[in-house]
Protein backbone atom coordinates (compact mmCIF):
# COMPACT_ATOMS: atom_id res chain seq x y z
CA UNK A 1 0.00 0.00 0.00
CA UNK A 2 1.27 3.83 -0.92
CA UNK A 3 0.08 6.92 -0.25
CA UNK A 4 0.44 9.68 -2.70
CA UNK A 5 2.82 12.62 -1.19
CA UNK A 6 1.93 16.47 -2.02
CA UNK A 7 4.38 16.87 -5.03
CA UNK A 8 3.21 13.41 -6.55
CA UNK A 9 5.70 11.35 -5.32
CA UNK A 10 5.03 7.69 -3.75
CA UNK A 11 5.60 6.74 -0.47
CA UNK A 12 5.54 4.11 1.24
CA UNK A 13 3.23 3.24 4.11
CA UNK A 14 6.14 2.49 6.72
CA UNK A 15 7.98 6.34 5.75
CA UNK A 16 3.98 7.70 5.79
CA UNK A 17 4.05 6.67 9.08
CA UNK A 18 7.36 8.06 10.07
CA UNK A 19 7.01 11.34 9.05
CA UNK A 20 3.49 11.33 11.23
CA UNK A 21 5.29 10.86 13.88
CA UNK A 22 7.38 13.23 13.30
CA UNK A 23 4.78 15.38 13.58
CA UNK A 24 3.17 13.58 16.80
CA UNK A 25 5.82 13.34 18.78
CA UNK A 26 6.12 17.37 20.03
CA UNK A 27 2.52 16.94 20.62
CA UNK A 28 3.08 13.88 23.03
CA UNK A 29 3.22 15.86 26.18
CA UNK A 30 0.11 17.53 25.62
CA UNK A 31 -1.46 14.09 25.45
CA UNK A 32 -0.21 12.73 28.07
CA UNK A 33 -1.57 16.07 30.14
CA UNK A 34 -4.75 14.36 28.39
CA UNK A 35 -5.05 11.50 30.21
CA UNK A 36 -3.12 12.81 32.96
CA UNK A 37 -6.01 15.30 33.78
CA UNK A 38 -8.38 11.97 34.19
CA UNK A 39 -7.48 12.19 38.00
CA UNK A 40 -7.46 15.90 38.55
CA UNK A 41 -8.82 18.03 35.95
CA UNK A 42 -12.34 17.66 36.63
CA UNK A 43 -14.80 17.34 39.95
CA UNK A 44 -17.41 15.05 38.90
CA UNK A 45 -19.12 14.75 41.71
CA UNK A 46 -21.92 17.08 42.90
CA UNK A 47 -21.40 19.33 46.28
CA UNK A 48 -23.73 16.82 48.37
CA UNK A 49 -21.63 13.48 47.51
CA UNK A 50 -18.38 15.55 48.17
CA UNK A 51 -19.95 16.04 51.66
CA UNK A 52 -21.44 12.57 52.03
CA UNK A 53 -17.78 11.39 51.21
CA UNK A 54 -15.97 13.05 54.25
CA UNK A 55 -18.42 11.56 56.38
CA UNK A 56 -18.18 8.46 55.72
CA UNK A 57 -14.80 8.46 56.22
CA UNK A 58 -15.31 9.76 59.61
CA UNK A 59 -18.12 6.97 60.53
CA UNK A 60 -16.50 3.85 58.82
CA UNK A 61 -19.52 2.04 58.11
CA UNK A 62 -19.60 -1.63 57.40
CA UNK A 63 -21.59 -3.43 54.61
CA UNK A 64 -24.56 -2.09 53.65
CA UNK A 65 -27.21 -3.61 54.45
CA UNK A 66 -30.03 -3.43 51.98
CA UNK A 67 -33.48 -5.25 51.36
CA UNK A 68 -32.63 -9.00 50.09
CA UNK A 69 -33.46 -9.28 46.00
CA UNK A 70 -34.10 -12.92 44.77
CA UNK A 71 -32.88 -11.50 41.00
CA UNK A 72 -29.61 -9.69 40.25
CA UNK A 73 -29.77 -6.14 39.36
CA UNK A 74 -28.73 -4.70 36.15
CA UNK A 75 -28.64 -1.30 34.44
CA UNK A 76 -27.67 -0.72 31.09
CA UNK A 77 -26.10 2.84 29.96
CA UNK A 78 -25.74 3.44 26.28
CA UNK A 79 -22.59 5.82 25.08
CA UNK A 80 -21.53 6.04 21.18
CA UNK A 81 -23.93 3.17 20.22
CA UNK A 82 -21.78 0.79 22.63
CA UNK A 83 -23.87 -0.56 25.14
CA UNK A 84 -22.77 -1.07 28.62
CA UNK A 85 -24.33 -3.75 31.48
CA UNK A 86 -24.19 -2.86 34.92
CA UNK A 87 -24.69 -6.43 37.06
CA UNK A 88 -24.51 -7.02 40.84
CA UNK A 89 -25.55 -10.31 42.64
CA UNK A 90 -25.00 -9.27 46.30
CA UNK A 91 -28.58 -8.04 47.52
CA UNK A 92 -26.68 -5.67 50.16
CA UNK A 93 -25.84 -3.62 46.94
CA UNK A 94 -27.81 -1.24 45.37
CA UNK A 95 -26.79 0.10 41.69
CA UNK A 96 -27.65 3.45 40.45
CA UNK A 97 -26.57 6.36 37.79
CA UNK A 98 -24.62 9.21 39.15
CA UNK A 99 -24.88 12.87 37.28
CA UNK A 100 -25.19 12.97 33.49
CA UNK A 101 -24.63 9.46 33.60
CA UNK A 102 -28.85 8.94 33.68
CA UNK A 103 -28.93 10.67 30.41
CA UNK A 104 -27.15 7.63 28.96
CA UNK A 105 -29.33 4.95 30.92
CA UNK A 106 -31.60 2.67 28.08
CA UNK A 107 -34.61 0.43 28.98
CA UNK A 108 -33.43 -2.75 27.01
CA UNK A 109 -30.73 -3.57 24.40
CA UNK A 110 -28.01 -5.84 24.08
CA UNK A 111 -24.89 -5.36 26.20
CA UNK A 112 -21.59 -4.46 24.18
CA UNK A 113 -19.77 -4.97 27.78
CA UNK A 114 -20.92 -6.51 30.81
CA UNK A 115 -19.64 -5.36 34.11
CA UNK A 116 -20.31 -7.21 37.67
CA UNK A 117 -19.97 -5.02 41.18
CA UNK A 118 -19.48 -6.40 44.35
CA UNK A 119 -18.00 -5.62 48.04
CA UNK A 120 -14.61 -6.63 48.98
CA UNK A 121 -13.61 -5.67 52.37
CA UNK A 122 -9.94 -7.43 51.58
CA UNK A 123 -7.51 -4.71 50.31
CA UNK A 124 -5.13 -6.79 48.35
CA UNK A 125 -1.21 -5.66 47.33
CA UNK A 126 -1.20 -4.58 43.92
CA UNK A 127 -0.43 -7.69 41.12
CA UNK A 128 1.17 -7.65 38.39
CA UNK A 129 3.09 -4.89 36.34
CA UNK A 130 2.18 -1.36 36.72
CA UNK A 131 2.30 0.22 33.27
CA UNK A 132 0.37 3.89 34.38
CA UNK A 133 0.46 6.32 36.93
CA UNK A 134 -1.71 8.88 36.71
CA UNK A 135 -0.08 11.04 38.91
CA UNK A 136 -2.95 11.26 41.38
CA UNK A 137 -6.40 9.03 41.76
CA UNK A 138 -5.55 5.94 39.44
CA UNK A 139 -3.14 3.39 38.27
CA UNK A 140 -3.20 0.62 35.92
CA UNK A 141 -1.80 -2.37 36.26
CA UNK A 142 -1.19 -5.34 33.94
CA UNK A 143 -1.94 -8.84 35.11
CA UNK A 144 -1.51 -11.72 34.06
CA UNK A 145 -3.10 -10.11 30.62
CA UNK A 146 -5.86 -8.73 32.67
CA UNK A 147 -6.06 -5.07 33.06
CA UNK A 148 -6.01 -3.82 36.53
CA UNK A 149 -7.29 -0.59 37.78
CA UNK A 150 -6.65 1.12 41.31
CA UNK A 151 -8.65 4.11 42.72
CA UNK A 152 -7.38 5.99 45.52
CA UNK A 153 -8.97 9.70 46.90
CA UNK A 154 -6.85 11.43 49.47
CA UNK A 155 -10.43 11.09 51.62
CA UNK A 156 -9.74 7.62 52.25
CA UNK A 157 -6.23 7.06 52.41
CA UNK A 158 -3.49 4.93 50.77
CA UNK A 159 -5.54 2.06 50.27
CA UNK A 160 -7.59 1.88 46.98
CA UNK A 161 -11.80 2.54 47.23
CA UNK A 162 -12.18 0.36 43.98
CA UNK A 163 -10.19 -2.19 42.39
CA UNK A 164 -11.61 -2.68 38.33
CA UNK A 165 -9.81 -6.20 37.01
CA UNK A 166 -10.82 -5.93 32.73
CA UNK A 167 -10.15 -8.38 30.38
CA UNK A 168 -7.84 -8.04 27.34
CA UNK A 169 -10.54 -6.38 24.72
CA UNK A 170 -12.40 -4.60 27.74
CA UNK A 171 -15.71 -6.60 27.20
CA UNK A 172 -15.97 -8.15 30.80
CA UNK A 173 -15.19 -7.06 33.79
CA UNK A 174 -15.50 -6.68 37.70
CA UNK A 175 -15.65 -3.38 39.80
CA UNK A 176 -14.68 -4.58 43.56
CA UNK A 177 -15.55 -1.57 45.94
CA UNK A 178 -14.54 -1.28 49.49
CA UNK A 179 -17.43 -1.25 51.90
CA UNK A 180 -16.07 1.67 54.52
CA UNK A 181 -15.92 4.40 51.61
CA UNK A 182 -19.74 4.03 50.97
CA UNK A 183 -22.49 4.65 52.80
CA UNK A 184 -24.65 2.65 54.75
CA UNK A 185 -27.95 2.15 52.67
CA UNK A 186 -26.99 4.11 49.55
CA UNK A 187 -27.38 3.26 45.93
CA UNK A 188 -23.91 2.82 44.31
CA UNK A 189 -22.75 3.63 41.36
CA UNK A 190 -19.70 1.19 40.42
CA UNK A 191 -18.11 3.11 37.55
CA UNK A 192 -17.46 6.64 39.53
CA UNK A 193 -15.19 8.80 37.82
CA UNK A 194 -13.03 8.30 36.51
CA UNK A 195 -13.30 4.63 35.99
CA UNK A 196 -16.56 5.11 33.09
CA UNK A 197 -14.59 7.59 31.16
CA UNK A 198 -11.39 4.97 31.11
CA UNK A 199 -13.59 1.52 30.29
CA UNK A 200 -14.52 3.67 27.42
CA UNK A 201 -11.08 4.86 26.77
CA UNK A 202 -9.16 1.26 26.59
CA UNK A 203 -12.76 0.04 24.58
CA UNK A 204 -12.41 2.84 22.31
CA UNK A 205 -8.78 2.36 21.00
CA UNK A 206 -9.47 -1.38 20.54
CA UNK A 207 -10.54 -0.91 16.75
CA UNK A 208 -13.73 1.45 17.84
CA UNK A 209 -12.95 5.07 17.72
CA UNK A 210 -11.31 7.89 19.76
CA UNK A 211 -12.20 9.78 22.20
CA UNK A 212 -11.09 13.80 21.53
CA UNK A 213 -11.19 16.58 23.63
CA UNK A 214 -13.51 18.93 21.73
CA UNK A 215 -16.49 20.39 21.31
CA UNK A 216 -19.59 19.25 19.36
CA UNK A 217 -22.43 20.66 17.68
CA UNK A 218 -25.26 19.88 15.36
CA UNK A 219 -26.88 22.54 13.54
CA UNK A 220 -30.08 23.52 12.66
CA UNK A 221 -29.64 21.27 8.93
CA UNK A 222 -28.70 18.38 10.77
CA UNK A 223 -24.49 19.10 10.03
CA UNK A 224 -22.08 17.84 12.45
CA UNK A 225 -19.17 20.17 13.41
CA UNK A 226 -16.31 19.18 15.33
CA UNK A 227 -14.13 21.54 17.18
CA UNK A 228 -11.21 20.24 19.12
CA UNK A 229 -8.73 21.75 21.33
CA UNK A 230 -7.01 21.90 24.71
CA UNK A 231 -7.96 23.52 27.16
CA UNK A 232 -8.03 27.08 27.03
CA UNK A 233 -8.75 27.08 23.36
CA UNK A 234 -12.07 28.12 23.11
CA UNK A 235 -14.03 24.99 23.24
CA UNK A 236 -17.03 26.07 25.56
CA UNK A 237 -16.95 29.68 24.39
CA UNK A 238 -17.91 28.20 20.95
CA UNK A 239 -20.66 25.76 23.02
CA UNK A 240 -22.14 29.11 24.18
CA UNK A 241 -22.34 30.98 21.47
CA UNK A 242 -24.03 28.29 18.90
CA UNK A 243 -26.55 27.45 21.89
CA UNK A 244 -28.72 30.72 21.41
CA UNK A 245 -28.79 29.77 18.00
CA UNK A 246 -32.44 27.88 16.68
CA UNK A 247 -32.29 24.42 15.83
CA UNK A 248 -29.11 23.56 17.56
CA UNK A 249 -27.81 20.87 19.63
CA UNK A 250 -24.68 20.65 21.57
CA UNK A 251 -23.46 17.54 22.33
CA UNK A 252 -20.82 17.84 24.42
CA UNK A 253 -18.32 21.46 25.02
CA UNK A 254 -15.46 19.00 26.29
CA UNK A 255 -15.67 15.48 25.53
CA UNK A 256 -16.69 13.71 21.94
CA UNK A 257 -16.12 10.46 20.59
CA UNK A 258 -15.59 9.49 17.24
CA UNK A 259 -16.43 6.27 15.55
CA UNK A 260 -16.58 5.04 11.89
CA UNK A 261 -19.63 3.11 11.18
CA UNK A 262 -20.53 1.45 7.66
CA UNK A 263 -18.11 3.93 6.04
CA UNK A 264 -19.36 6.86 7.53
CA UNK A 265 -17.79 9.32 10.47
CA UNK A 266 -20.25 9.79 13.34
CA UNK A 267 -19.68 11.97 15.91
CA UNK A 268 -21.61 11.25 19.69
CA UNK A 269 -22.09 12.79 22.91
CA UNK A 270 -21.05 11.59 25.95
CA UNK A 271 -21.90 12.17 30.18
CA UNK A 272 -18.21 13.43 30.58
CA UNK A 273 -18.85 17.61 29.94
CA UNK A 274 -16.63 20.62 30.69
CA UNK A 275 -17.88 24.18 32.40
CA UNK A 276 -20.72 24.63 30.28
CA UNK A 277 -21.98 21.10 31.28
CA UNK A 278 -23.46 20.08 27.79
CA UNK A 279 -23.53 16.44 27.62
CA UNK A 280 -26.49 14.85 25.29
CA UNK A 281 -26.49 11.57 24.40
CA UNK A 282 -26.94 12.03 20.50
CA UNK A 283 -25.01 11.63 17.53
CA UNK A 284 -24.57 13.43 13.95
CA UNK A 285 -22.55 12.36 11.03
CA UNK A 286 -19.30 14.55 11.23
CA UNK A 287 -19.23 17.18 8.17
CA UNK A 288 -15.99 19.26 9.53
CA UNK A 289 -13.49 19.33 11.61
CA UNK A 290 -12.31 23.03 13.32
CA UNK A 291 -8.91 23.48 15.28
CA UNK A 292 -9.59 25.85 17.44
CA UNK A 293 -7.43 29.15 17.82
CA UNK A 294 -8.05 32.11 19.24
CA UNK A 295 -7.08 35.12 16.41
CA UNK A 296 -7.43 39.02 15.77
CA UNK A 297 -10.04 37.81 12.93
CA UNK A 298 -12.04 34.86 11.66
CA UNK A 299 -9.94 32.64 9.44
CA UNK A 300 -9.44 29.39 8.02
CA UNK A 301 -6.65 27.72 7.29
CA UNK A 302 -6.68 23.55 5.45
CA UNK A 303 -4.72 21.11 6.62
CA UNK A 304 -4.27 18.37 5.38
CA UNK A 305 -2.77 14.74 5.19
CA UNK A 306 0.16 14.24 7.76
CA UNK A 307 -0.45 17.28 9.61
CA UNK A 308 -3.99 17.31 9.67
CA UNK A 309 -3.85 13.45 11.51
CA UNK A 310 -1.11 14.81 13.84
CA UNK A 311 -2.56 17.79 15.39
CA UNK A 312 -5.70 15.71 15.62
CA UNK A 313 -4.02 13.04 17.62
CA UNK A 314 -2.67 15.79 20.04
CA UNK A 315 -6.37 16.40 21.26
CA UNK A 316 -7.14 12.82 21.38
CA UNK A 317 -7.34 11.08 24.71
CA UNK A 318 -4.44 8.40 23.73
CA UNK A 319 -3.64 4.93 25.68
CA UNK A 320 0.49 5.44 25.52
CA UNK A 321 0.61 2.25 27.37
CA UNK A 322 -1.30 0.14 24.34
CA UNK A 323 1.07 0.24 21.33
CA UNK A 324 -1.71 -1.54 18.97
CA UNK A 325 -4.15 1.31 20.64
CA UNK A 326 -1.55 4.25 19.56
CA UNK A 327 -1.09 2.92 16.37
CA UNK A 328 -4.67 2.60 16.34
CA UNK A 329 -6.02 6.26 16.90
CA UNK A 330 -3.21 7.62 14.64
CA UNK A 331 -4.89 5.90 11.90
CA UNK A 332 -8.26 6.93 12.98
CA UNK A 333 -7.16 10.21 12.47
CA UNK A 334 -5.48 9.75 9.36
CA UNK A 335 -8.70 7.92 7.93
CA UNK A 336 -11.12 10.92 9.31
CA UNK A 337 -9.22 13.76 7.97
CA UNK A 338 -9.02 11.86 4.31
CA UNK A 339 -12.76 11.63 4.29
CA UNK A 340 -13.79 15.01 6.69
CA UNK A 341 -12.71 18.54 5.85
CA UNK A 342 -10.11 19.43 8.47
CA UNK A 343 -9.36 23.64 8.72
CA UNK A 344 -7.46 25.34 11.65
CA UNK A 345 -10.23 27.97 12.87
CA UNK A 346 -8.87 31.56 14.15
CA UNK A 347 -11.87 33.49 15.52
CA UNK A 348 -13.11 36.07 17.59
CA UNK A 349 -15.21 35.14 20.45
CA UNK A 350 -18.36 36.76 19.18
CA UNK A 351 -21.68 35.29 17.05
CA UNK A 352 -20.35 36.25 13.90
CA UNK A 353 -18.27 33.45 14.10
CA UNK A 354 -21.00 31.23 13.34
CA UNK A 355 -22.00 32.85 10.07
CA UNK A 356 -18.27 32.66 8.86
CA UNK A 357 -18.42 29.04 9.96
CA UNK A 358 -21.80 27.72 7.95
CA UNK A 359 -21.00 29.58 4.84
CA UNK A 360 -17.70 28.38 5.07
CA UNK A 361 -18.23 24.90 6.22
CA UNK A 362 -15.74 23.43 3.78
Amino acid sequence: MVAQAGNGAAVSSGLRHLILLELVIPALPKCSAILRSLATARDPEPQADRRQWKLVMVEKPAVPKLTRRDAPQKILIKIADITIELISDDPSMSLCLEGDMTRFRIAAGHPDVRIRAEWNTAAKHPAGQMIFDSGGLWRLYLDNQYYRFELTSPVFGKAPYAVALFNPDFTSGEVHLRPACFGAHEPIYPLRYPLDELLMLNLLARGKGIHVHACGVVDGNGRGYLFAGNSGSGKTTMAKLWESQPGVEILSDDRIILRRLHGKFWMYGTPWHGEAKFASSGRAPLNGIFLLRHGQQNERLPKTGVEAAALLFACVFPTFYSADGLAFSLAFCEAVNKSVPCRELRFVPDHHVLQFIQTNPG
